[in-house]
């Protein structure tokens, strides 16, 4: 019977939530209403593209640029969205689209173009991503299989906070890392190569830009796999698929690869420069310090407008600890860029570390406005453990413990230290047992993300009648240290129980434990 209501409920909600595709026409489950589609990219937009290198700022013209592209496609789309477009500051070539007409273009992927047309192929293909409701799609399937609209899984790819973004940012990095499908890919090309017909361009870019993909794929060129390759998978029934396509709409229209190489002209000049950068973040992922701080120089020196150039310097400097030298850098690069959440981060980091403590507080409660993450939430909670305020230390704690890193661990950890003394039946759990002479015994789990002894527990045996039979007693595990996920035994005076049924009478509470240190 229950089995039957369970199935009449969603058949129900099945029904309620069919609508139609606004680009294919045809029917399909929405729970996710356009309202809703253009509120989630109007609240993660601004947090994605700072988990993603943030804007590129030193260049507004381009930005301003494929601005005027997007839109010149956006009018023609079929669905009429508040669309916006950045060109985010990350050399990894990739695009990506949020619901609600969201789109970014990474700089590493424009370098990469020959034409106008191709640059509005790539724009085109993520337009029709939002428009089709791909991404709100793939939050659908999510909610269908977890049985609950709100229950998504969160992951994000190319940034070093991988695993440090929480609270605000953590569903923008979700969208950003989903793979689409084989059909949502041939979708968005078919789609994507009309928008560019209809909007003046040659839509035999797109097969030309799909070639390329193809090629650079094939060879596993550096960055590209782990960019636009892994959220947009290039394949030759794609170009197959696209020539079609083209066949159908006929040839004719703009290529404007004239246009396009003059608007990134300035961009091209800053290449060699970026290319120092980014071989200076893989020298300090290796602990090659001075490499880095060289590389940074002789990008800064290049073009000295980039902020993240004095954020490299500014990062090789902490990891020596030279505190002083590194809010130097940081400084340089807040005055460049006050906008991104990194340097804001590291400052309030190397200024701790100075005893700075209102300068500190300032910088990572910025950069949680920017991009929440576990390490500004875990500084700010030392910060308010000192000052005293606990109850706001428990907070940023619980926030930063929800990463899985090591400062989420630390995270938890705090917490623990914080929250057991009142809450000590929060972290262990009690399950008693009978020995073979019929003697309770008290089986203790560590549920704390540190070490507990001293754990004490009040226990006692009642009858059905709610009076008690046996106790109470009090037991403890001393100084024995229980590790995080572990189980001890403690005996009790209790018993002999003649029959396992009585153990159902049984009560505890754990009075206390103390973290083992």
């Amino acid at each position: 019977m229950q089995l039957r209501t369970c199935a009449a409920l969603v058949l129900a909600v099945l029904l309620t939530a069919c609508g139609v595709n606004p680009v294919t026409g045809k029917k399909e489950v929405q729970f996710v209403s356009e309202g809703q589609e253009v509120q989630i990219g109007e609240q993660q937009y601004a947090p994605s593209r700072q988990m993603q290198g943030g804007d590129f700022t030193v260049d507004p013209a381009l930005t301003a640029y494929v601005s005027e592209v997007g839109n010149r496609l956006a009018k023609v789309s079929d669905r009429q969205l508040p669309y916006e477009f950045e060109v985010i500051n990350n050399s990894v070539p990739n695009a990506w689209a949020l619901p609600g007409g969201k789109i970014a273009v990474n700089r590493g992927l424009l370098t990469q173009l020959n034409s106008e047309a191709e640059l509005a192929a790539v724009l085109g293909h993520e337009i029709v991503h939002s428009a089709a409701r791909h991404g709100a799609k793939s939050m659908e399937r999510g909610m269908l299989l977890q049985g609950a609209m709100l229950a998504l899984q969160i992951g994000v790819r190319d940034n070093d906070y991988a695993n440090l973004i929480v609270g605000a940012g953590m569903l923008g990095a979700n969208l950003i890392a989903t793979r689409y499908g084989r059909e949502a890919e041939l979708e968005s090309d078919a789609y994507g190569m009309q928008y560019m017909k209809e909007a003046g361009y040659d839509p035999n870019a797109a097969i030309d830009l799909q070639k390329t993909f193809v090629k650079l794929s094939e060879g596993k060129r550096p960055g590209w796999l782990e960019g636009l390759f892994a959220s947009h998978p290039p394949s030759v029934e794609r170009v197959e698929k696209n020539t079609q396509k083209a066949a159908e709409l006929g040839r004719g229209g703009d290529y404007g690869r004239e246009r396009y190489q003059q608007s990134l002209a300035s961009l091209r000049k800053m290449e060699p420069a970026y290319k120092k950068y980014d071989e200076g973040v893989e020298a300090l992922r290796k602990k090659d310090v001075q490499t880095a701080l060289t590389r940074a120089d002789e990008a800064r020196r290049m073009e000295p407008r980039e902020a993240k150039f004095y954020e490299l310097s500014g990062d090789a400097e902490l990891s020596r600890k030279n505190f002083r030298e590194a809010l130097g850098f940081y400084d340089e690069a807040l005055r460049r860029n006050p906008d991104y959440f990194k340097p804001h981060v590291q400052s309030g980091i190397a200024r701790l570390q100075l005893n700075d403590k209102r300068e500190a507080q300032q910088h990572l409660e910025r950069s949680m406005q920017l991009l929440p993450t576990a390490v500004g939430a875990y500084y700010l909670g030392q910060i308010a453990k000192d000052n005293g305020d606990i109850n706001k230390a428990a907070e940023y704690f619980q926030m930063a413990a929800g990463s899985n890193s090591d400062v989420g661990k630390a995270s938890a950890r705090e917490l623990a230290l914080m929250d057991l003394p009142r809450n000590p039946a929060k972290y262990v759990r009690v399950e008693p047992r009978l020995d073979n002479q019929g003697r309770v015994w008290l089986l203790v789990q560590n549920a704390a993300p540190v070490a507990l002894n001293g754990v004490t527990i009040a226990a006692a045996l009642f009858d059905p009648n709610g009076r008690m039979v046996q106790g109470p007693v009090r037991v403890s595990t001393g100084r024995e240290a229980i590790g995080p996920g572990q189980v001890g035994q403690l005996p009790t005076n209790l018993g002999p129980v003649a029959n396992p049924e009585a153990l159902r009478g049984l009560r505890v509470e754990i009075e206390s434990a103390n973290v083992a240190e």
